[in-house]
């Protein structure tokens, strides 16, 4: 507890290392499985408010003279009033909902992994080594994420594609597909983001190892973090030197041609490339289900369109509104849980399940968020932080909430919001540290 007081930023540390336990065959109620990852965000919450507390009392002398308070050196940054609509709007959708007791779970999730957790993050990450505790934790996870999907491919006991146990899952099995990409994710982006940012030894060993956790991510077979990933690297490489950038578009261009024209030695790998060019013209089932889920989404937003069908409400109403076309569900299978048929609760699209459950209020505070700091991360120059929110903001256009990596992704959320909140120094002793609105 000592370490945690002088350093709390180890609470979100935890919590993301806690998220990689291994999943347990059981299979728990949808929407209502507490992970050790969700109850150290509990904790995180709960230091980031005593460290609130603290700052407070030792500011308070000075908020009458204007030294303190949001708009000076006080107790939080004025850039985390964006957290604010998010929080109302889910209020006012939970208000609106035709069944409140049914929606409230989904209420309390949303606020915490959009709400709560980021903006404990942004308490305590106050310095350059809270920044390197909590990106050095996401970048370790990622890597033994990284390194168990690999040993999986190799043996033969990953999740199913194609009739073999061949896709890259990580700890988190197949009932979770892409949570093991989705981390990887974020350890390529926060180490090129550092790459590009050091020099001599660091320069090289963050720049192999951003390369190395490729070879992951491609063998998780996840298109849509593939297209991610990409997005983020350009532009990060972008904010760093725009003839860089050029440089790396040419050289990935041909590199694209190449491989779709001589193929990548890989028939499963060719496969799943293709798949991504002809996810329009010819859709396989996984991408006309989610085509068809997004209609479902987007019809509940018709009838409800300024608060929603309530949070949480989007699986229980997904029949009335959903096309024939739709499956039952999707199959699933590994060595831990087995073969499983899932049922699809959920659009697949986070801005499309905001939409549908919260409506025009809830979709446009939650695209405000992520708009503003997307803004501040580019025009601030901040390489990590506008590379995990490209990252995520791409992310989700294809997946949502859910799952024992949704805290992680909370994580990185207020890594992001506490690079760009442009916290300055301040003479109390709790806050006496270097800006993190400076550690570029």
């Amino acid at each position: 507890m000592g370490a945690l007081r002088g350093r709390p930023s180890l609470a979100a540390a935890v919590t993301v290392l806690l998220a990689c336990l291994p999943a347990g065959g059981a299979d728990a109620p949808a929407g209502v499985d507490v992970t050790a990852s969700d109850v150290a965000s509990v904790l995180l919450v709960a230091i980031a408010a005593g460290v609130l507390f603290t700052t407070s009392r030792a500011l308070s002398p000075g908020l009458g003279r204007g030294t303190g308070g949001w708009a000076g050196q006080g107790v939080l940054p004025v850039r985390a009033v964006v957290l604010a609509p998010v929080a109302g709007a889910a209020a006012l959708a939970l208000l609106a909902s035709p069944d409140t007791l049914v929606s409230l779970p989904g209420f309390v999730r949303f606020l915490q992994v959009f709400v709560l957790v980021p903006l404990a993050v942004l308490v305590t990450v106050r310095d350059r080594a809270d920044v390197v505790i909590v990106g050095g934790a996401l970048v370790g996870a990622a890597t033994l994420q990284g390194v168990i999907g690999c040993v999986q491919v190799l043996t033969g006991t990953g999740a199913a594609y194609g009739g073999e146990r061949v896709r890259a899952v990580g700890t988190f099995g197949a009932p979770d597909v892409m949570a093991m990409a989705t981390m990887v994710s974020y350890g390529i982006v926060i180490l090129l983001g550092a790459g590009l940012t050091l020099r001599g030894r660091g320069r090289v060993l963050a720049l192999a190892g951003a390369a190395l956790l490729c070879v992951p991510l491609a063998l998780s077979l996840s298109r849509g973090c593939w297209i991610a990933v990409l997005g983020a690297a350009l532009v990060v490489v972008f904010l760093r030197s725009r003839v860089l950038a050029a440089r790396v578009v040419l050289v990935g261009a041909a590199a694209a041609v190449l491989a779709f024209a001589t193929g990548t030695g890989s028939d499963l790998m060719d496969r799943r490339l293709a798949s991504i060019a002809s996810a329009v013209s010819d859709p396989d089932q996984s991408v006309s289900d989610r085509y068809s889920l997004w209609l479902a989404a987007t019809r509940m937003w018709a009838e409800h369109p300024a608060t929603g069908v309530g949070p949480r409400r989007f699986g229980e109403l997904r029949d009335t509104y959903a096309p024939i076309e739709l499956s039952s569900g999707s199959d699933t299978d590994d060595p831990v849980h087995g073969y499983q048929r899932r049922p699809l609760l959920s659009p697949h699209n986070m801005y499309l399940l905001t939409l549908s459950e919260q409506g025009l209020f809830g979709l446009g505070a939650f695209v405000a968020f992520l708009g503003c700091l997307t803004w501040w991360a580019l025009r601030g120059g901040a390489l990590v932080a506008a590379g995990l929110l490209t990252c995520q903001t791409i992310s989700f256009a294809y997946g949502d909430i859910g799952g024992p990596s949704t805290t992680v992704m909370s994580v990185a959320l207020g890594l992001a919001l506490a690079l760009v909140a442009g916290r300055r120094e301040t003479t109390a002793p709790v806050e006496a540290a270097t800006p993190v609105g400076a550690a570029r």
